[in-house]
């Protein structure tokens, strides 16, 4: 992994747990040529002399080369091109998000909901009722909550539910809120119980409880709060209480995006990004992109990336094609951990039905990582089946492996008078 040479070491914009074992290599003359050089799979451009990396809390210093390599040997969701989670190149996205309601592409039914919504407290001149969106990372939930905030013409101010550690820091952000304000709330499902209690009469009354005092002399006082929208964003929405769900008078859910919407989100972003698409590269770009938006604009910046080392700077299909084959992903937006996976459970396991901890000592890879960042695409994809004896190999699974299919054993079982079914 390549870090940005803006880093400085006493702020890494990883976790440096996730970092174990890792070779170095440094190229003064460029990278070797041979195809079989063992490289790691990820590298990146950086200018000589301007690297700065992290390692369990020791800086190195500076390395004067075109090329450095590093890898873990553990896969996260920190080194996966396709995970919908951000990562930390992905600040740079601000300018690819769009500003207004007409401007963001799919979630059809929810934006004619939303454009409802904002018109009528526009015309009641009054704050938008409470809104939770729910869904996927990365569809476009932060997005939407800073439109809300520039549909009705109010400040945002943006937290998140682990941020807020205790009640005083949720009092000491409603209190500085200001008549009609958004306060969006990402993975909102992580509040504290102890803060929960808080927001209820917040969200409700637009007041606020406050205990004075410990002991004997303890007393509550409740201060009234100007009236503010929360938008709540979250990936579980099972994960919430009963009582915070029900006090959100809007909830919409976000959808995977079709691929013709993704083509178009593809398109718009090509265009800010001034990198010209030839006819085809959006939709190829778009079957990769696993339904997702932010892993779109991240596959589209790492083709970008050989389009001015290879080509004059247009993306064209063959382009994109050879790119992401390059980067390990395949026509459905599989990378190697998802087709290892698969590999493991036909070749070694003989389809199934296996245990995912079974899987994951053959991998090498934690069976919590797994079901969290492998099996979900892998459902929606209809590859793998969940069963009560563990998990199954489908035949959209071989055919995709190119592995041919087992013949069930209930097809080939003679019928009464000897004839196969």
């Amino acid at each position: 992994m390549v870090y940005s040479p803006f880093m400085t070491h006493s702020n890494p914009p990883f976790p440096t747990h996730s970092l174990f074992i890792y070779t170095l290599f440094c190229y003064p003359t460029g990278p070797p040529t041979d195809p079989h050089h063992p490289l790691p799979l990820r590298l990146s451009m950086i200018r000589p002399s301007c690297l700065f990396c992290w390692d369990e809390g020791r800086s190195i210093p500076r390395v004067s080369c075109r090329l450095v390599f590093l890898y873990t040997t553990r896969m996260d969701d920190d080194n996966r091109l396709v995970t919908p989670t951000p990562q930390w190149d992905d600040a740079r996205d601000g300018s690819l998000r769009p500003q207004r309601l007409a401007e963001f592409i799919g979630q059809l039914p929810l934006k004619r909901n939303l454009d409802i919504y904002i018109n009528a407290a526009l015309s009641r001149n009054e704050p938008i009722e409470h809104v939770l969106l729910y869904g996927p990372p990365g569809l476009g939930k932060t997005t939407l909550a800073s439109i809300v905030a520039r549909e009705m013409g109010v400040n945002v101010k943006i937290t998140s539910g682990p941020a807020i550690e205790r009640p005083g820091d949720l009092a000491a952000i409603l209190t500085n809120l200001e008549k009609g304000d958004l306060l969006f709330i990402d993975e909102i499902h992580r509040l504290n119980r102890s803060v929960e209690e808080v927001l209820y009469p917040a969200m409700e009354d637009f007041e606020l409880d406050i205990m004075i005092g410990k002991g004997p002399s303890a007393r509550s006082i409740r201060i009234d709060l100007a009236p503010f929208t929360l938008v709540g964003a979250t990936t579980r929405v099972g994960h919430l209480s009963a009582p915070l769900r029900d006090r959100f008078g809007i909830v919409e859910r976000l959808a995977f995006y079709t691929p013709e919407d993704l083509a178009l989100v593809i398109e718009r972003a090509a265009h800010l990004l001034n990198s010209p698409l030839e006819q085809g590269a959006a939709t190829e770009l778009a079957c990769r992109s696993r339904g997702t938006p932010r892993i779109a604009n991240r596959l589209l910046k790492r083709v970008r990336d050989w389009a001015h080392i290879h080509t004059n700077g247009s993306i064209t299909m063959a382009l994109v094609d050879a790119a992401l084959s390059g980067m390990g992903v395949d026509e459905l937006g599989l990378d190697e951990l998802d087709r290892k996976y698969l590999a493991s459970m036909i070749q070694k396991f003989g389809g199934g039905p296996v245990g995912v901890d079974t899987i994951s000592a053959s991998i090498s890879e934690e069976s919590m990582s797994l079901e969290d960042m492998v099996e979900p695409y892998l459902l929606q994809l209809g590859f793998i089946e969940r069963t009560p004896r563990g998990r199954l190999a489908t035949q959209a699974a071989y055919r995709h492996l190119g592995l041919p299919v087992p013949v069930s054993p209930v097809a080939a079982q003679p019928t009464l008078f000897g004839d196969p079914l």
